[in-house]
Protein backbone atom coordinates (compact mmCIF):
# COMPACT_ATOMS: atom_id res chain seq x y z
CA UNK A 1 0.00 0.00 0.00
CA UNK A 2 2.78 2.42 0.91
CA UNK A 3 4.54 1.66 -2.37
CA UNK A 4 1.39 2.51 -4.35
CA UNK A 5 0.99 5.82 -2.51
CA UNK A 6 4.62 6.71 -3.16
CA UNK A 7 4.21 5.85 -6.85
CA UNK A 8 1.10 8.05 -7.08
CA UNK A 9 2.88 10.93 -5.37
CA UNK A 10 5.90 10.58 -7.66
CA UNK A 11 3.74 10.50 -10.81
CA UNK A 12 1.71 13.51 -9.71
CA UNK A 13 4.60 15.66 -8.57
CA UNK A 14 6.86 14.89 -11.54
CA UNK A 15 4.06 15.38 -14.09
CA UNK A 16 2.93 18.65 -12.49
CA UNK A 17 6.40 20.13 -12.72
CA UNK A 18 7.28 18.96 -16.21
CA UNK A 19 6.25 21.11 -19.16
CA UNK A 20 6.30 18.14 -21.54
CA UNK A 21 5.46 14.49 -21.27
CA UNK A 22 6.34 11.78 -23.77
CA UNK A 23 3.23 9.81 -24.73
CA UNK A 24 3.20 6.59 -26.75
CA UNK A 25 0.01 4.84 -27.83
CA UNK A 26 0.35 3.50 -31.37
CA UNK A 27 3.62 4.31 -33.07
CA UNK A 28 6.49 6.43 -31.79
CA UNK A 29 6.37 8.47 -28.60
CA UNK A 30 5.51 12.16 -28.96
CA UNK A 31 6.36 15.09 -26.74
CA UNK A 32 3.10 16.78 -25.70
CA UNK A 33 2.40 19.81 -23.53
CA UNK A 34 -0.15 19.28 -20.79
CA UNK A 35 -1.49 20.42 -17.45
CA UNK A 36 -2.01 18.28 -14.37
CA UNK A 37 -5.60 18.66 -13.20
CA UNK A 38 -7.57 16.62 -10.66
CA UNK A 39 -5.34 13.55 -10.75
CA UNK A 40 -4.64 13.33 -14.50
CA UNK A 41 -2.61 14.89 -17.29
CA UNK A 42 -4.96 16.92 -19.53
CA UNK A 43 -4.15 17.48 -23.20
CA UNK A 44 -5.75 19.38 -26.06
CA UNK A 45 -5.04 18.67 -29.71
CA UNK A 46 -6.02 17.19 -33.07
CA UNK A 47 -7.25 20.52 -34.37
CA UNK A 48 -5.83 23.27 -36.59
CA UNK A 49 -2.83 24.85 -34.89
CA UNK A 50 -2.82 22.35 -32.03
CA UNK A 51 -0.61 19.37 -31.23
CA UNK A 52 -1.39 16.04 -32.90
CA UNK A 53 -2.67 13.23 -30.67
CA UNK A 54 -2.26 10.12 -32.86
CA UNK A 55 -3.28 6.79 -31.41
CA UNK A 56 -4.92 8.28 -28.31
CA UNK A 57 -8.47 6.95 -28.34
CA UNK A 58 -11.16 7.08 -25.68
CA UNK A 59 -10.88 4.02 -23.44
CA UNK A 60 -7.43 3.10 -24.76
CA UNK A 61 -4.16 3.09 -22.92
CA UNK A 62 -0.89 4.95 -23.36
CA UNK A 63 2.60 4.84 -21.95
CA UNK A 64 3.72 8.15 -20.42
CA UNK A 65 7.30 9.12 -19.65
CA UNK A 66 7.92 12.23 -17.59
CA UNK A 67 11.12 14.20 -17.92
CA UNK A 68 12.90 16.44 -15.47
CA UNK A 69 12.18 20.09 -16.16
CA UNK A 70 15.69 21.24 -15.28
CA UNK A 71 17.90 18.41 -16.58
CA UNK A 72 15.64 16.82 -19.22
CA UNK A 73 16.31 13.24 -18.08
CA UNK A 74 13.61 10.62 -17.51
CA UNK A 75 12.12 10.70 -14.03
CA UNK A 76 9.23 8.26 -14.10
CA UNK A 77 7.19 6.20 -16.54
CA UNK A 78 3.55 5.21 -16.02
CA UNK A 79 0.60 3.68 -17.83
CA UNK A 80 -2.44 5.83 -18.48
CA UNK A 81 -6.03 5.25 -19.44
CA UNK A 82 -7.19 7.74 -22.11
CA UNK A 83 -10.51 9.48 -21.40
CA UNK A 84 -11.95 11.91 -23.95
CA UNK A 85 -13.98 14.68 -22.35
CA UNK A 86 -17.28 15.73 -23.93
CA UNK A 87 -17.35 19.43 -24.91
CA UNK A 88 -19.47 21.46 -22.54
CA UNK A 89 -19.41 18.93 -19.68
CA UNK A 90 -18.31 20.04 -16.21
CA UNK A 91 -15.09 18.01 -16.51
CA UNK A 92 -14.37 19.52 -19.94
CA UNK A 93 -14.93 23.09 -18.69
CA UNK A 94 -12.65 22.55 -15.68
CA UNK A 95 -9.88 21.02 -17.83
CA UNK A 96 -10.18 23.74 -20.49
CA UNK A 97 -9.93 26.46 -17.84
CA UNK A 98 -6.58 24.99 -16.77
CA UNK A 99 -5.35 24.35 -20.33
CA UNK A 100 -6.30 27.85 -21.48
CA UNK A 101 -3.99 29.39 -18.89
CA UNK A 102 -1.03 27.32 -20.10
CA UNK A 103 -1.57 27.60 -23.88
CA UNK A 104 1.15 29.81 -25.35
CA UNK A 105 0.80 31.91 -28.50
CA UNK A 106 -2.84 31.08 -29.17
CA UNK A 107 -4.06 32.82 -32.33
CA UNK A 108 -7.57 33.47 -31.03
CA UNK A 109 -7.13 34.38 -27.34
CA UNK A 110 -10.46 34.43 -25.50
CA UNK A 111 -12.27 32.54 -28.31
CA UNK A 112 -9.94 29.56 -27.85
CA UNK A 113 -12.37 27.40 -25.76
CA UNK A 114 -15.08 27.72 -28.42
CA UNK A 115 -12.61 26.66 -31.12
CA UNK A 116 -11.47 23.72 -28.98
CA UNK A 117 -15.10 22.65 -28.52
CA UNK A 118 -15.69 22.74 -32.30
CA UNK A 119 -12.41 21.46 -33.73
CA UNK A 120 -10.25 19.77 -31.08
CA UNK A 121 -10.24 16.95 -28.56
CA UNK A 122 -9.57 17.37 -24.86
CA UNK A 123 -8.16 14.23 -23.24
CA UNK A 124 -7.35 13.10 -19.71
CA UNK A 125 -4.51 10.64 -19.20
CA UNK A 126 -5.40 8.97 -15.91
CA UNK A 127 -2.64 6.97 -14.17
CA UNK A 128 -3.41 3.25 -13.79
CA UNK A 129 -1.41 0.88 -11.61
CA UNK A 130 2.14 1.24 -10.42
CA UNK A 131 4.93 3.00 -12.24
CA UNK A 132 6.62 1.04 -15.02
CA UNK A 133 10.28 0.10 -15.10
CA UNK A 134 12.61 2.59 -16.71
CA UNK A 135 14.42 1.30 -19.80
CA UNK A 136 18.16 0.70 -19.70
CA UNK A 137 18.98 2.04 -23.16
CA UNK A 138 18.94 5.56 -24.52
CA UNK A 139 15.74 5.24 -26.60
CA UNK A 140 17.25 7.64 -29.15
CA UNK A 141 15.20 7.73 -32.35
CA UNK A 142 14.97 9.64 -35.58
CA UNK A 143 12.85 12.81 -35.28
CA UNK A 144 9.29 12.51 -36.54
CA UNK A 145 8.53 14.14 -39.91
CA UNK A 146 7.20 17.68 -39.60
CA UNK A 147 6.30 20.56 -41.88
CA UNK A 148 8.38 22.89 -39.68
CA UNK A 149 11.59 24.17 -41.20
CA UNK A 150 14.76 25.77 -39.99
CA UNK A 151 15.83 29.23 -40.98
CA UNK A 152 17.85 29.86 -44.11
CA UNK A 153 21.64 29.44 -44.10
CA UNK A 154 23.63 32.34 -42.69
CA UNK A 155 24.92 34.85 -45.26
CA UNK A 156 28.50 34.22 -46.37
CA UNK A 157 29.74 37.55 -44.97
CA UNK A 158 28.30 37.00 -41.49
CA UNK A 159 31.26 35.08 -40.00
CA UNK A 160 33.64 37.84 -41.11
CA UNK A 161 31.45 40.48 -39.46
CA UNK A 162 31.05 38.53 -36.24
CA UNK A 163 34.59 37.29 -35.79
CA UNK A 164 36.72 40.11 -37.20
CA UNK A 165 39.40 41.40 -34.96
CA UNK A 166 39.00 44.81 -33.45
CA UNK A 167 41.67 47.32 -34.38
CA UNK A 168 43.57 48.89 -31.57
Amino acid sequence: MTSELLDQALVEEATKKSGLIWVQADGPARALWHVWHEGAACLVGDGPGEQPLPGLVNGGSASVTVRSKDKGGRLVAWTAEVVELAPGSDEWNAAVAELKGKRLNAPDGEAMPERWARECRVLRLEPRGATTAMPDGSLAAQPLPTPATTRRPAPAALPRLLFRRKRR
